[in-house]
């Protein structure tokens, strides 16, 4: 098990309360071994005008779940982990139901960690594959 952090997902889907994720409907679902997972609607709140679910939509799903992953491995409360880079590919479309989001680390050292993000449609065909890179920063008193 890769988790310093011991939170229940009901803990971390408080913790997303008042931000982006909660405005887009991302949950948390699942704690893996090595994994964490989480669910976006596609709905008026992720779709883009012509009806798909918009690009942008996705990388916040995956910026969310491979930052987050980064902040449950941190042993040390004066670390903290904020994405440095980002990319995603979209390869096919979704109009309606949810996407799952599915987080897996390629690095976890001590200063960066490297996140594979795939994000699933409701038939688990790929969606989006994104890699996010974390940096491993000491935490500010006055942030």
């Amino acid at each position: 098990m890769i988790w310093a952090k011991k939170l229940t997902l009901e803990q971390m889907n408080d913790m997303m309360k008042n931000s982006i994720e909660e405005q887009l409907g991302i949950e948390m679902v699942e704690l893996g071994n090595d994994f964490i997972k989480a669910k976006m609607p596609v709905d008026r709140r992720t779709r883009q005008p012509f009806g798909v679910l918009h690009g942008g939509a996705s990388v916040v799903l995956a910026e969310s779940l491979g930052s987050f992953a980064s902040y449950l491995t941190l042993k040390s409360e004066d670390r903290i982990a904020v994405g440095i880079e980002i990319n995603a590919n979209h390869i096919r479309s979704v109009t309606q139901g949810e996407v799952t989001g599915i987080a897996h680390p390629i690095h976890l050292g001590k200063q960066t960690h490297v996140w594979e993000i795939k994000i699933l449609n409701e038939k688990n065909k790929l969606v989006c594959i994104s890699r996010l890179t974390v940096a491993i920063l000491p935490k500010k008193i006055d942030q």
